[in-house]
């Protein structure tokens, strides 16, 4: 189970390690928090009709990468997101929905960490994991208790783990390039839709995670196995 803020962070963050794992059989579960109602840079843009085009382009992007795979939408509104405690039973009850073997989110503590959204999706992903795994949190809220096996945050304030990308990072390029709504404002594709510099950019970061471990390719994570 993957958890981002919002839609794309997901396939930012773990992409290439998601479609390996599916390939190798693994059932994948997209969770996205917000609505990404905020994902414009036009000041009277449509938010309501953005919010549909973002879960249209999440869904898109997520059975690229794991075609018999589920996604989630939480639906709090984008820029406003709260590790509180209706967000965190919320999330809990999902957690011990599916009863994943690995959660993946962000690292809530990456410093200077601009955006609030990618903060409390960090710190909720957290939270709801240790009452999806305590039976006094929300008792049967969602089925029994749930203890996954392992944790891994991406974007590492200190990465200890990488998973092997080689050979996904194709994939991972082109599950972005599905959410078309954020070509400009977050990956810099122009209105002539040549995502060459785009496509380099995330070549080199998983190239460079995988030179760290002497791998062609990774993903960097920081690995919580005590769960």
């Amino acid at each position: 189970m993957a958890i981002g803020a919002h839609p794309d962070d997901i396939e930012f963050g773990c992409g290439a390690t998601l479609a390996k794992w599916s390939a190798a059989g693994c059932h994948v579960i997209h969770v996205v928090c917000t609505d990404g109602s905020k994902g414009t840079w036009e000041a009277d843009g449509n938010l309501a009709g953005l919010a549909l085009r973002r879960q249209r382009e999440q869904r898109a992007a997520a059975k690229l990468i794991c075609p018999e795979g589920e996604t989630v939408f939480l639906g709090w509104p984008d820029g406003e997101l709260r590790a509180g405690t209706k967000e965190r039973a919320q999330l809990c009850a999902w957690i011990r929905h599916y009863r994943p073997e690995v959660v993946l989110g962000h690292d809530p503590w990456r410093s200077y960490r601009l955006h609030p959204d990618h903060r409390n999706a960090g710190l909720l992903t957290l939270d709801s994991l240790v009452a999806a795994r305590d039976p006094m949190f929300f008792p049967g809220h969602g089925g029994s208790h749930h203890r996954p096996s392992a944790l891994l945050l991406w974007e590492a304030e200190e990465p200890n783990h990488i998973e092997d990308a080689g050979g996904y990072v194709e994939l991972k390029i082109s599950s972005l390039l599905m959410h078309k709504s954020q070509h400009l404002t977050t990956m810099g594709v122009l209105s002539d839709g040549d995502s060459t510099d785009f496509n380099l950019r995330v070549r080199a970061l998983a190239e460079a995670a995988g030179r760290l471990v002497g791998l062609e390719a990774g993903e960097a994570f920081h690995l919580i196995d005590d769960l």
